[in-house]
């Protein structure tokens, strides 16, 4: 059963951990996402971007499948099917599709055009039992055409959009999508303080977690810091794994071409790499 993200977050910010976001881009990955957090006992968030949201053939056919394998692999640890960086429009198909929680990227607005449309999609998601994630601040990178130099937030912006009833805001700190650059500053603890003392209880979200050292992540973790979203690190995963298959000639073994074998190995990296940040982020056993 699918549940909003609102209740493992208020739990995660008070017992001082965070659930792992895993964006999901196809069978393999939802099936080796929702496994791990069976296994380790963790409550997970399958993210979903517009862009793989297309690829899959739509946000009803995602939620279609993320519903029948929970129920058919018998997970019983809470699971959140969440839209990523979503548009306004985007937003209004996933509550239409049964996403159980929404993101609304309106960093891009002016502040009080996002504010706006914020305050519209909160009564509308929580209406329908949804939670939802607003955004400040620019994440560095690109994601599904959106750029972003990687602004830091401005805490009084933040509390601006707190104060509209979300249920966790992300907030640009510095953190990039992708893979980070050598010359990267790190994160601006001394904005994700600001921003927590500004919106007090609220689970605060870090994108971009791939390739955050490991002390900065338990740090923000410390600062209110709730939900962590993982996406590059597991493509980097699961293809290193698909090629070395390759390479060594696995695929012309047998029936080693077979779909099934062929992305077996990535997908158990996946696994992997999940149960790696799960450990990292303090999840495992908080279902």
């Amino acid at each position: 059963m699918l549940v909003s993200a609102t209740e493992m977050l208020k739990k995660a910010k008070a017992g001082h951990y965070a659930v792992g976001q895993f964006n999901i881009n196809n069978l393999e990955w939802t099936k080796a996402i929702l496994a791990t957090a069976q296994e380790l006992n963790s409550p997970v968030i399958l993210g979903v971007s517009e862009g793989a949201g297309k690829y899959m053939t739509g946000f009803k056919t995602v939620t279609a499948m993320v519903k029948a394998m929970i129920e058919e692999m018998n997970i019983t640890v809470p699971v959140a099917l969440h839209l990523d960086h979503g548009t306004y429009e985007g937003c209004y198909k996933c509550i239409k599709a049964g996403f159980s929680s929404i993101m609304f990227d309106g960093s891009h607005y002016p502040i009080e055009e996002n504010v706006e449309k914020t305050r519209e999609l909160v009564k509308v998601a929580h209406a329908m039992g949804l939670s939802i994630e607003a955004e400040v601040g620019s994440i560095g990178g690109e994601e599904d055409g959106v750029v972003g130099a990687g602004e830091c937030a401005d805490p009084n912006e933040c509390k601006a959009i707190a104060d509209l009833g979300i249920d966790f805001l992300a907030a640009g700190i510095g953190n990039i999508h992708g893979k980070y650059p050598e010359n990267w500053q790190g994160l601006s603890f001394d904005t994700l303080a600001a921003i927590q003392e500004k919106t007090g209880d609220m689970p605060l979200v870090l994108h971009g977690g791939t390739g955050i050292p490991a002390d900065m992540i338990k740090k923000a973790i410390d600062l209110g810091v709730a939900k962590i979203n993982v996406n590059t690190e597991c493509q980097l995963s699961f293809a290193a794994a698909t090629r070395e298959y390759i390479e060594a000639g696995k695929d012309q073994q047998g029936k080693g071409f077979d779909p099934r074998k062929l992305l077996a190995p990535g997908a158990a990296a996946i696994k992997e790499t999940v149960k790696e940040k799960m450990e990292l982020f303090g999840s495992v056993g908080k279902a």
